[in-house]
Formats: C-alpha cells, sequence, structure tokens
C-alpha cells in the first residue's frame, strides 16, 4: 500500500507538537524551581513555535520573521525576571481560548462541538446518534466550557498571588494568601492536567452507564477510534 503524499509529513508534525507539548511544562516548572530566566524563555519558546508550528508547515510568509522576532525577545528576556512573568499568561489565556472553542458551538443553529466528535466516532462505526446522545453532547459540550473557565480562573488566582513576581506584587499589592513559584507551577503546569484527566475519566465512565451500545469497548478503544478520525478531521472541528 502506497501512502498518500504528505503522510510522513503529517506523522513527524503530530509527533512535533506532542514533544513540545510535553517541552512547554517541564521547562516551565524547572524554571520556577531554580528561578532561571533562561529556563523559563526555553519554555516559552517552546510555546511559541508549538502556536508558528502550521503556519511554518504551510511556509507562510510572516510566520518566519515572526519566530526570529520571537527568538530575539526572549533572548533578550532570559536574564530578566519579566521571563518568568510571561509564564503566568498560558495557564490563563490557553483554557479561555479552548473553553470559547466549545461555549461558541452552542448556539442553536449549530452543532455542539463533542456532537461533532460523536457524530464522526458513530458514522465511522455505523451506529446511529440518537436524540438522547445529542441532548448529552451538548449538555457535555457546555460542562467542557464550565470546567475551562473555573480552570483559568483558578490559575488567574495562583498567577495573581505568586510571589514574588505575581500579579499583585507587580502592582504594590500583598496577596492574601502568598504561593511560591514552585507551588504555582505545580498547580498550573502539573495539576491543571491532572483536574482534565480526572474529569475526562469521570466523564467517560457516566458514558459508559447511559449509553451501552457505544462504538467503543474501553478507553484505549476510544482513543484510537479518535485518533483514526484523521487529522483534516481535527483541523477542521474548531471552525
Amino acid at each position: 500500500m502506497v501512502a498518500a503524499p504528505g503522510a510522513g509529513h503529517g506523522v513527524a508534525a503530530a509527533l512535533l507538537r506532542g514533544l513540545l507539548l510535553l517541552a512547554y511544562p517541564l521547562l516551565s516548572h524547572l524554571a520556577s524551581l531554580r528561578a532561571g530566566g533562561a529556563w523559563a524563555a526555553g519554555a516559552m519558546f517552546s510555546l511559541v513555535l508549538l502556536v508558528l508550528l502550521a503556519p511554518l508547515a504551510q511556509r507562510r510568509r510572516w510566520a518566519l520573521p515572526a519566530l526570529g522576532l520571537c527568538t530575539l525577545a526572549l533572548l533578550w528576556l532570559a536574564g530578566s525576571p519579566l521571563a518568568w512573568m510571561l509564564l503566568l499568561a498560558p495557564p490563563v489565556v490557553f483554557p479561555l481560548l479552548v473553553a470559547w472553542g466549545f461555549a461558541r458551538t452552542l448556539a442553536p443553529a449549530r452543532v455542539p462541538l463533542i456532537g461533532r466528535i460523536m457524530r464522526a466516532l458513530y458514522q465511522h462505526a455505523g451506529m446511529p446518534v440518537t436524540a438522547a446522545l445529542e441532548r448529552y453532547t451538548r449538555r457535555l459540550t457546555a460542562a467542557w466550557a464550565a470546567v475551562l473557565v473555573l480552570l483559568a480562573a483558578l490559575n488567574l488566582g495562583l498567577a495573581a498571588s505568586a510571589v514574588p513576581g505575581g500579579l499583585l506584587v507587580t502592582f504594590g499589592l500583598q496577596p492574601w494568601w502568598p504561593v511560591s513559584h514552585a507551588q504555582w507551577s505545580w498547580c498550573a503546569n502539573i495539576a491543571n492536567w491532572g483536574l482534565i484527566g480526572g474529569f475526562f475519566v469521570l466523564e467517560y465512565a457516566v458514558r459508559t452507564r447511559l449509553f451501552p451500545q457505544r462504538p467503543d469497548r474501553n478507553p484505549a478503544q476510544f482513543a484510537r477510534q479518535m485518533a483514526q478520525l484523521g487529522p483534516a478531521f481535527w483541523r477542521d472541528l474548531l471552525r
């Protein structure tokens, strides 16, 4: 069987995205433990590269200059305490962006984001999507949006309470419940993923009870079926 053109590049890009997703929290955590601007700059560079990966692969004219400017800025900030302060933003901004991605699909004329995923999975398995499942996916889409907003709010509170270099201290205010850089990082870079994973596991357990007739038999098979939907499906999901 001959692979489709560009298939190898798609696998390489997915692997690189995965490595960058792992690199960011690790470098951010090291920056918080060691109070090093260079580690913080490295963490931000991995995030910048993750964001610009698709435009770079598509050879957008602005992507390479943007990467160069960001790299120069991070090199300049590497010796400054401001480098660590930049790490306070992603745990707030990114959950809000993803929450908006979920919430905007809840408009009456649109199919909820999780509803689109379930339709694709059931269609691939040749199974009908019931009205009860449609209602469930709408509620679940709203629940994910709410969870991510709460997560962003928690991270904002931690960013405000970090000492030194937190938002309140920067504006000359004393936080009621100060947290160290290490404590902030354990929550923002590690516990966040645990909360998201825990919600996913809880939701899957609820779904298995409510909908015993499903395309998947276990979480591993569910993950495989999600991957089999293909990069084009996931690329277009939030459009």
